[in-house]
């Protein structure tokens, strides 16, 4: 019941801030790195955050969460609130990583920072370069999550289908929170969008993810199975972020150079682009699947997600040239 709550709340959360916004003229503008024609109300996340963190709040006074890994997620509340300034205001990117920053750094503190990293062949187990990769790891996630979340459905959808997976594959009330929030809000951002995430809810989203990552392998599961399973944004925004590096492109400036972006410049409709990560995301927990259940072969599986995820880039390329 309470999951069917969080998910109808997120709905009329929505659908009120939707409203507010079109009274204030709160509206995301046009521009290089857009993909859409029309200005449209954005902050829709705001209902995410708030349906998420009551649900956690609720969850940690039913003694359903670990209370490290509540605490860790808890944090995120100070991403979304600078982050919805930032969708207001446009704060200055020196105080958005300031706050990404310490964020990144209380949920690592919160955890008990990250205890090792096994690549198979080598383990890494010095808390200071293990942590140190995680705080790096959570910056990118929380920016590289923003960066994909630029065309109706997909963010949404993505982070729905990484709750399933999780609860699939580690259980837990958290995760059916985490895609009731999402849920609620994905009913009016489908394509055509009638509200954006804005980064009030795609910066909590990425922080979200690389959280799960680190407490799931701080309870011994591999972190790289959270990676496999996310491997569709994380190697789109990387393998892109290195592609405009090689051409000498100023890496601030915005582009709409996104394997989702060109497939949308190429012909394909929004909703059809989500339809087809979304098949692609059923390859990847597979994966993912197998490296929880072979944990010996864990870095084979990585492997195979990347040969898998460079394969798809370059059908992409054909279709619509990086340029």
């Amino acid at each position: 019941m309470i999951y069917l709550s969080i998910l109808m709340a997120s709905f009329l959360l929505t659908y009120l801030i939707r409203i507010y916004a079109l009274k204030k003229s709160l509206l995301a503008s046009v521009n290089e790195r857009s993909s859409h024609i029309t200005p449209t109300p954005h902050g829709g996340g705001i209902a995410i955050a708030l349906t998420w963190f009551l649900g956690l709040v609720y969850l940690f006074t039913c003694k359903e969460i670990e209370p490290s890994l509540f605490y860790a997620l808890m944090c995120g509340s100070v991403l979304s609130f600078v982050s919805y300034f930032d969708d207001l205001y446009e704060l200055s990117p020196k105080l958005r990583l300031l706050v990404q920053a310490g964020v990144s750094i209380a949920g690592l503190y919160a955890l008990g920072g990250l205890e090792r990293i096994d690549f198979g062949f080598w383990m890494i187990e010095n808390p200071f370069i293990t942590n140190a990769l995680a705080f790096l790891g959570i910056m990118w996630f929380i920016n590289l999550y923003n960066f994909l979340d630029g065309i109706d459905g997909y963010a949404g959808s993505e982070a729905i289908f990484l709750a399933i997976a999780g609860w699939l594959l580690f259980g837990g009330g958290h995760f059916f929170v985490l895609a009731a929030s999402v849920a609620g809000f994905l009913v009016w951002n489908w394509h055509k969008a009638k509200i954006f995430m804005g980064d009030v809810g795609s910066t909590l989203l990425g922080y979200t993810v690389a959280i799960f990552s680190i407490y799931y392998q701080n309870s011994g599961f591999s972190i790289f199975i959270w990676i496999i399973l996310f491997g569709l944004f994380w190697f789109d925004a990387t393998l892109t972020l290195l592609r405009r590096y090689r051409s000498h492109e100023k890496l601030s400036q915005a582009h709409r150079k996104h394997v989702y972006q060109r497939l949308v410049q190429s012909g394909v409709s929004h909703d059809r682009v989500v339809f087809l990560a979304l098949g692609v995301n059923l390859v990847l927990v597979i994966l993912g699947y197998s490296a929880f259940v072979q944990p010996s072969n864990t870095m084979g599986y990585f492997m195979v997600t990347i040969l898998a995820l460079y394969g798809v880039m370059k059908m992409v390329d054909q279709r619509k040239k990086f340029e």
